[in-house]
């Protein structure tokens, strides 16, 4: 439909989660006029991104199908230098925040931002319990921060993932100590391992790649990795 200087992917990303920021930055470069293609599979940024556009006095020029793609052709407006460099700072700077409420029974309520969660003991060998564990957060805190940053990075390559599962298991040093059962030892984790078992089409060297990259940019895996020992493999299964 138009002639782009220049291309972003930002995959299933939607205009709250960075999308924006990766627009910025290529936009950044081109001069008054010029056109940048957004390559994106969020549905949201259909309606969300003409309207960014208006806000900042860029010009929206429509969209066309891509290969599972959407493409969206904005042109680069004279009021919209946009203030890259503060809005990078910011994203630097930005804090996440978490309230946590003592609640009945042993438990503990998380707020944050908009949902709220129960947590129960940090400690805790029942198969049913009235709320996960600190630890069952602990865990699922990694494994989410990796499952779905392995999904952002192969969505920018256009990678297709059918299914993933990532099962991890935690040691404790020794929770006797934690329990107050025993004077010696340490509460602390010692080792964390698991399995990502992986299906996709894509070829097996880019997964390995993108998962390294995951892996590389977690912020919860490059925090644990300093202190505890964790040991995730990669299968891919077809």
């Amino acid at each position: 439909m138009y002639k782009s200087q220049a291309v972003c992917d930002g995959g299933d990303l939607d205009c709250g989660s960075g999308l924006l920021l990766i627009i910025k930055k290529s936009m950044d470069p081109l001069a008054e006029g010029e056109i940048l293609e957004v390559r994106s599979r969020e549905k949201t940024v259909e309606e969300d991104l003409p309207a960014w556009c208006r806000m900042v006095k860029h010009s929206f020029l429509g969209s066309e199908p891509g290969d599972n793609t959407t493409c969206y052709f904005i042109r680069k407006g004279n009021g919209a230098q946009s203030d890259l460099i503060k809005d990078l700072e910011a994203a630097k700077g930005y804090q996440w925040s978490v309230r946590v409420q003592g609640n009945e029974n042993l438990t503990a309520k998380i707020h944050a931002r908009n949902h709220t969660l129960l947590a129960g003991q940090p400690a805790d060998f029942s198969a049913k319990v009235e709320a996960p564990s600190a630890i069952d957060f602990f865990l699922g805190s990694l494994a989410s921060c990796l499952i779905v940053g392995f999904k952002a990075q192969a969505s920018k390559r256009n990678v297709t993932i059918d299914n993933g599962e990532l099962t991890l298991k935690a040691s404790i040093d020794n929770v006797l100590y934690h329990m107050e059962l025993e004077d010696e030892g340490s509460p602390k984790i010692s080792k964390i391992s698991g399995t990502y078992y992986l299906s996709s089409p894509a070829d097996e060297g880019l997964l390995e790649e993108i998962w390294n990259n995951t892996l590389k940019r977690s912020p919860i895996y490059q925090t644990l990795r300093e202190t505890v020992e964790i040991d995730i493999k990669l299968s891919i299964v077809f």
